[in-house]
């Protein structure tokens, strides 16, 4: 049985550790509130481009000449998977189900013999996905959104996966994150980056393709636009994951807050029956001491 000094030495660390969730909750709570008003000022703009993009791409990607980034390569056999996690932890499942995602989407590339490269967007994608497909990681990029996320970030991040794609170093490019859905509730979500692909048909609906006049020409604009779309689409992605991040986050520091004065409960009533038990042990010693004289 513990000591009452092991007891008190047990709470008082108790005590600072619910000291320490309970001022991450409320970083957390704050940091929220600026990143889901980030996630949905960006959500309408990337929506409505991606929507536009994929109706272009049911009507030009066929075409002869056709942007690579729109059409893509003509194959589909390596596949590049970003996956977009945290740099920290301490935040719930977070990054976990971002990891579970990405695993079964590169075992089920592989069983259908493509050859997957992964891109780790974050330390605890890297760190998680490392053990199993340590061979397939081809870079991490780290310290995104460190104080706040901005646009310049994504477009960095879009530069180097187009370079890579320029370079032929993959086919198709999937990115994983989690959808900002509520402070409780994060969507694990795979949206393919590259090629765009093209709106799709209900079935018994005729296909209607858009008719889009480009001005000045069509390769300008495209060469300027494609590229740019695949920057808001990864903006898109990193700030709903900084949403739903700092949602995760409050969640899980409020639970081990509520966890650790559950604990100080317990271990307050222990500690008192204990030193109940101790003082009644010595009353009977001294009782039966003065008996004895």
């Amino acid at each position: 049985m513990p000591s009452l000094k092991d007891l008190r030495t047990r709470i008082r660390s108790v005590k600072q550790t619910q000291k320490i969730t309970s001022a991450m909750k409320l970083v957390a709570a704050s940091k929220l509130k600026r990143a889901q008003e980030q996630a949905e000022a960006a959500r309408p703009f990337a929506e409505r481009m991606a929507l536009m993009l994929t109706n272009l791409a049911a009507s030009v990607a066929a075409m002869e000449g056709a942007p690579p980034l729109l059409a893509g390569t003509g194959r589909d056999q390596v596949h590049l998977v970003v996956v977009a996690t945290a740099d920290r932890g301490l935040c719930g499942g977070f990054n976990s189900s971002i990891a579970r995602g990405a695993r079964a989407r590169i075992r089920a590339l592989r069983e259908q013999g493509k050859e997957v490269k992964v891109l780790c967007v974050g330390r605890k994608g890297r760190d998680m996905l490392r053990r199993e497909f340590g061979n397939l990681i081809v870079g991490l990029i780290d310290g995104v959104g460190r104080r706040r996320l901005e646009y310049a970030e994504a477009v960095q991040i879009a530069e180097r996966i187009n370079g890579m794609y320029e370079a032929g170093e993959f086919d198709v490019c999937t990115i994983v994150f989690n959808r900002f859905k509520s402070a409780i509730t994060q969507i694990i979500t795979l949206q393919q980056l590259i090629p765009v692909e093209p709106a799709a048909v209900e079935e018994g609906v005729s296909e209607v393709k858009a008719v889009y006049e480009f001005e000045p020409d069509e390769e300008a604009i495209l060469k300027e636009l494609l590229p740019r779309n695949l920057a808001v689409q990864i903006y898109g992605a990193l700030v709903e994951n900084a949403a739903s991040e700092q949602g995760a986050r409050m969640s899980a520091m409020d639970n081990a807050t509520r966890n650790a004065g559950d604990m100080i409960d317990r271990l307050t009533l222990f500690y008192n029956r204990t030193r109940q038990a101790q003082i009644t042990r010595e009353l009977i010693e001294i009782v039966s001491g003065a008996e004895a004289l």
